[in-house]
C-alpha cells in the first residue's frame, strides 16, 4: 500500500497533535512539519523524527534554524514538492495566502475551523459529510465546537428527519498554553447574536436548524454546551433511547456524573489523564447521562468539548476523504481511532 504523504504547516497546539495522529496510521506518513523559526517546538519534531521545514521560503529565515542547531530542509515550497496533502495548522488570518501556495503547488489541503467556510467553500466533519467530500481539492475541518455539536446532533437528525436547536456555548477563555488572552475575572458575552457556532454546523449539515449564543469564562480546559433540541412530533424516542444512540456513536462518551464523581469539566480532564491520554487529551465528546432529559418533544442536555483535541482524529478522516480513499465514514473513524490507541498503547 502506498502511504499518503502528509505535510503539517504549523507544528503548534493542533499541528503537533495532528502529526502524531497521522504518524499512527498505516496508510499515511509525515513528510515534514513547519515552524516559523527555531523554538522549543522544533525539539519535539526532531525527537519524533519528523523532517523540519520553515514556514517561509526566505533564505535568512531558513538560516536561523541552522544557527540554532536545527537541520531545516528548506521553506514551505520545498515541503509542498514532496507532499500529497497539507494540513494547515497555522495561525488565523494566513489562510488566503497559504491557499494560493497550496493550489500553486498542486497539493490537496485541509484548513482548521479558525478559517471561514468561504475560504474553501467546503467544510468537513466525519459524521456529517464524509462522503460528500471524497476526492475534493480541499476542505476546512470545522472547529472544536462545531465538531462537538455535529457528533451528538447528526445522529438525532438522521433518526428524526428534522431538528431545531438552540445552544449556549460556555467557552474557555484560552488554551492552557496561551498567556495572552482573557477574561481573567469576568464572564464575557459574545455580543454577535447568533454566535458563529450554530451557523457553522449548517456548513456541514444544513438541514439542522440551529442558533447559538456564547459566553467566555475564566477557564482554559474545556468548552461546555447547554443544548435544547426540539424533535418533531411522533419521533418515538425516549431519554434512554437517545442515550443508547449516543453510546453507539463514535467519539462520544456518555457517563453518569454523579455515579462516577465526574460533575465538572476539571474532573473530565482528570479522567482523560487517568486513562493515559497523551497531553491529557479527550478526542471524544463527553455527555453527562444524568443531564439528559427528554420532556415531550424537547430534549435538554449538556456536553463538554476538549478544544485542543476533538478535531484531531477528524483531520485524519478528512485526509482520506480529500485523497478519495473509498471508505465510508464509520470505517475510517474506526481505523483512525484504533491506530491512535495502539500508537499510545491505550
Amino acid at each position: 500500500m502506498t502511504s499518503i504523504k502528509v505535510a503539517i504547516n504549523g507544528f503548534g497546539t493542533i499541528g503537533k497533535r495532528v502529526a502524531d495522529a497521522v504518524d499512527a496510521q498505516d496508510d499515511m506518513e509525515i513528510v515534514g512539519v513547519t515552524k516559523t523559526g527555531p523554538s522549543f517546538g522544533c525539539d519535539l519534531a526532531v525527537k519524533k523524527g519528523f523532517p523540519l521545514y520553515c514556514t517561509f521560503d526566505e533564505p535568512d529565515r531558513i538560516a536561523r534554524f541552522s544557527e540554532q542547531g536545527y537541520n531545516c530542509l528548506g521553506g514551505l515550497s520545498y515541503l509542498m514538492a514532496v507532499a500529497d496533502v497539507v494540513v494547515d495548522c497555522s495561525p488565523g488570518k494566513m489562510g488566503a495566502d497559504n491557499l494560493a501556495k497550496y493550489q500553486s503547488a498542486g497539493v490537496k489541503y485541509l484548513f482548521q475551523g479558525g478559517e471561514k467556510h468561504e475560504l474553501t467553500g467546503r467544510s468537513y466533519t466525519s459524521s456529517a459529510n464524509h462522503k460528500e467530500n471524497l476526492g475534493v481539492e480541499g476542505v476546512r475541518v470545522v472547529s472544536c465546537n462545531t465538531t462537538g455539536l455535529s457528533r451528538t446532533l447528526v445522529p438525532l437528525y438522521e433518526y428524526c428527519g428534522s431538528l431545531k436547536v438552540e445552544c449556549t456555548m460556555i467557552r474557555r477563555a484560552a488554551d492552557p498554553g496561551d498567556s495572552s488572552k482573557g477574561p481573567i475575572n469576568a464572564i464575557k458575552p459574545v455580543l454577535k447574536v447568533p454566535s458563529h457556532h450554530g451557523p457553522d454546523v449548517m456548513t456541514v449539515k444544513p438541514e439542522i436548524e440551529i442558533n447559538s449564543l456564547a459566553v467566555a469564562v475564566p477557564t482554559t480546559i474545556m468548552h461546555l454546551h447547554a443544548i435544547i433540541a426540539d424533535l418533531p412530533e411522533g419521533h418515538g424516542l425516549t431519554t434512554d433511547a437517545i442515550l443508547a444512540m449516543w453510546e453507539e456513536t463514535p467519539r462520544v462518551i456518555v457517563m453518569n456524573g454523579s455515579d462516577n464523581r465526574i460533575t465538572t469539566t476539571a474532573e473530565v480532564m482528570e479522567m482523560a489523564r487517568d486513562i493515559g491520554r497523551k497531553w491529557g487529551d479527550l478526542h471524544e465528546i463527553f455527555v453527562w447521562e444524568d443531564g439528559v432529559s427528554l420532556v415531550g418533544n424537547r430534549l435538554y442536555y449538556f456536553q463538554a468539548i476538549h478544544q485542543e483535541s476533538d478535531v484531531i482524529p477528524e483531520n485524519v478522516d478528512a485526509i482520506r476523504a480529500v485523497m478519495g480513499i473509498d471508505m465510508d465514514w464509520r470505517t475510517s473513524v474506526a481505523k483512525t481511532d484504533a491506530a491512535i490507541s495502539a500508537y499510545y498503547n491505550l
